[in-house]
């Protein structure tokens, strides 16, 4: 591996986040992830190794220790897989380019992660909570409709955040969403859902006085960031007496599980969640395998 300062891995990392952003398609979400890994990386090399850290003899040891240090510092098993995905993704990228001549990161494995269920609250939580908000003014009837629609169509904040008006196709039943990498896919709403929207986008958003051309406005017209919606979904679950940790994304795994229970398959879950791979979907598998139980018990003739 090349000798290079640590000023200039800076900037060959910019070169590369730049590229995972402008041909990769990933978010910009995720590109500013990757950065903060890989810079926590270099503040790791510039304290030990000193500002022109040498990289020509960075090898699997060094990794192993820098993973050490994280984990020192309390991070657990997830962060330091996520660090280390980080990494291989940009020593990938050198060997790519041709600035470096070897991996350190190919041959260490991922910490053991363990198999954490998602956080998911039950329908009679999810209907107390989507009753909450007063209709009875242009607020109330906004966060009502972010609350169906995390429910009603399992998006992410981000996702939630950048709608448009003209996302809502209400003769089809559907919304489109872009995920990440700016994919698109088309998810079904049910008629309350689209009751709700409708009304909402021809009665109340108006109200807000509009400068930016997202569905869901601040008092300034202005599109909502992920913070504010974290903020509503935890006054809402706390007004609705839930003292779980609950955020946004446990109104999308409710939506997967709540799916699964009724009787939907795992590859059609993945699509409207938006999986690229099935292994995502993989965590609500506990889901499937419980509902098998139940109809073995129920018509098995030797269960009975």
């Amino acid at each position: 591996m090349e000798t290079c300062s640590s000023k200039s891995l800076r900037d060959f990392a910019r070169q590369w986040l730049d590229h995972l952003l402008a041909e990769r398609g990933l978010s910009p979400n995720t590109v500013l992830a990757y950065g903060q890994d890989v810079g926590r990386f270099f503040q790791y090399l510039e304290e030990n190794f000193g500002p022109d850290a040498p990289m020509r003899e960075l090898d699997e040891q060094n990794l192993f220790f820098y993973l050490a240090w994280l984990r020192s510092l309390g991070h657990a098993g997830r962060t330091l897989s996520r660090h280390l995905s980080s990494l291989r993704g940009f020593f990938s990228y050198g060997l790519e380019t041709g600035l470096l001549t070897t991996n350190p990161a190919a041959l260490l494995d991922n910490p053991k992660l363990p198999s954490l269920l998602p956080e998911v609250l039950s329908q009679e939580e999810v209907r107390a909570v989507l009753e909450l908000p007063d209709l009875r003014d242009r607020q109330g009837q906004r966060d009502r409709c972010i609350l169906e629609l995390l429910y009603a169509a399992g998006l992410r904040v981000s996702e939630l955040c950048a709608l448009r008006p003209l996302d809502i196709d209400a003769q089809r039943g559907l919304v489109r969403v872009f995920g990440k990498g700016s994919k698109e896919r088309l998810v079904p709403l049910h008629a309350l859902a689209l009751t709700l929207l409708e009304d909402y986008a021809r009665h109340w958003r108006p109200a807000f006085r509009p400068c930016e051309n997202f569905l869901f406005l601040n008092r300034s017209g202005r599109g909502l960031t992920r913070q504010y919606i974290w903020k509503m979904v935890k006054k809402y679950v706390l007004l609705a007496g839930i003292r779980r940790p609950i955020s946004p994304h446990t109104f999308r795994h409710s939506f997967a599980t709540h799916l699964l229970e009724g009787g939907a398959d795992l590859r059609s879950v993945q699509m409207l969640l938006g999986h690229a791979d099935i292994s995502a979907t993989e965590i609500y598998t506990h889901v499937q395998s419980e509902r098998l139980k139940n109809i073995h018990h129920t018509y098995h003739p030797r269960s009975r």
